[in-house]
């Protein structure tokens, strides 16, 4: 009996060793929040009838706001928005189109200041089928004007894109890209947009070609993010742009860890900016206050289909949530600091593709989410704490 009792022994000490040595497996995955989504009801707007084109949705000042377009049977697009003071029960606004391509707008961007909405539309039309851009902005009957511009503001030789819009302090901002690198557009009241581009900082030049992705009002001004595609290399890095007036632009590169890196979504949570972006195989935050960035935590396993895509990225009363591509247990992400980051059950999976249309919102404890795909147009809402109790 002595050899198998010195076995018996040998397995003890090996075990008690493998445990000693901290090369301990995998953390289980956290059991993702719960929220009670409940779905929201969008009556048609008077006047059209046909479904539902929703792409974007915004709050502010105890106001809510979703965007889109009514598709009738013929397929003729006609810009639609919807307006909430609890997000449970909405009205149409109604649209006054200024030019032939406003009537057919489709609203593809959301912001909000002071409680109104202002919103970028866009039709292809013209000679090459480019996309005519307009804004709207909401005048003080509640109703959303187009505000027609000058072809060039918006197109023209070097036109990439327009994509999100942000209200703040300051009026308004519009970010995007143009043949020449990145580029603003900023207002003091949504009446007019003046083009801001081929400036230092925004221009590309020797160390890479720049990529705006999203933007956001902060206490100093605006702040613009994204990624730049530096000269000689394969990867990206992801990039911070700070401006106190909109027209001058500093352009920081944060320090990475050598993977391909961007920032795709930003938003400002109380006295500090939580950026969300691809960080090698997967998607981690960036944590800035001032003019310092820091790294913040990984979203689980989040964003492992190449590239990963940050859907939407909201500030909540209690911290911020993301939505990215993934399962309906694991495309959503709530933190309450920006480094350690749970699991939101969605309703519905959020998969990859271009064709469909990821959005949200939140406010307090409220949170807005919509999903245009192949199933069509919903949105859901969600009340309640999602931080530790």
């Amino acid at each position: 009996m002595r050899r198998p009792l010195a076995v018996l022994g040998l397995l003890v000490v090996l075990l008690a060793a493998c445990r000693s040595s901290g090369r301990a497996g995998p953390a289980p995955a956290p059991e993702p929040l719960r929220p009670a989504w409940q779905p929201v009801s969008l009556p048609m707007p008077p006047g059209l009838s046909g479904r539902l084109a929703l792409r974007d949705v915004a709050s502010c000042a105890g106001r809510w706001f979703v965007v889109g377009a009514v598709v009738d049977a013929a397929g003729v697009t006609h810009p639609a928005a919807w307006s909430s003071a609890d997000a449970a029960t909405w009205v149409p606004l109604r649209p006054v189109p200024r030019s032939p391509y406003g009537v057919e707008n489709v609203l593809t961007a959301a912001g909000c200041r002071d409680g109104r909405l202002g919103a970028v539309g866009g039709k292809s039309g013209g000679v090459h089928g480019n996309p005519r851009i307009s804004t709207w902005r909401q005048v003080a009957d509640g109703s959303l004007v187009e505000v027609p511009a000058e072809f060039e503001v918006f197109g023209g030789a070097d036109a990439v894109n327009v994509g999100r819009i942000a209200g703040g302090p300051r009026g308004w901002l519009l970010s995007g890209n143009r043949a020449t690198g990145a580029a603003a557009w900023v207002s003091p009241d949504g009446a007019e947009f003046r083009l801001v581009s081929a400036v230092p900082g925004l221009a590309a030049d020797a160390t890479g070609r720049p990529w705006v992705a999203d933007g956001t009002a902060t206490a100093s001004g605006w702040l613009m993010v994204g990624s730049v595609l530096a000269s000689g290399r394969t990867g990206s890095r992801a990039v911070v742009w700070t401006s106190a007036d909109g027209s001058a632009w500093r352009r920081a590169v944060l320090p990475g860890g050598g993977a391909d890196e961007d920032l795709q979504r930003v938003v400002r949570a109380g006295d500090r900016v939580v950026a969300v972006g691809r960080r090698g195989e997967g998607l981690g935050a960036w944590l800035g206050a001032g003019d310092a960035w820091r790294p913040g935590g990984g979203l689980g396993g989040a964003g492992t289909d190449r590239p990963g895509r940050v859907w939407g990225l909201a500030a909540r009363g209690d911290g911020v949530w993301a939505v990215v591509v993934g399962s309906a247990e694991r495309a959503g992400w709530f933190s309450a600091d920006g480094v350690r980051w749970s699991p939101v059950a969605l309703p519905v999976a959020v998969p990859a593709g271009s064709d469909r249309t990821v959005a949200v919102t939140a406010a307090g404890e409220e949170a807005l989410l919509l999903v245009d795909d192949d199933a069509g147009a919903r949105v859901w809402a969600a009340r309640g704490p999602w931080g530790p109790a």
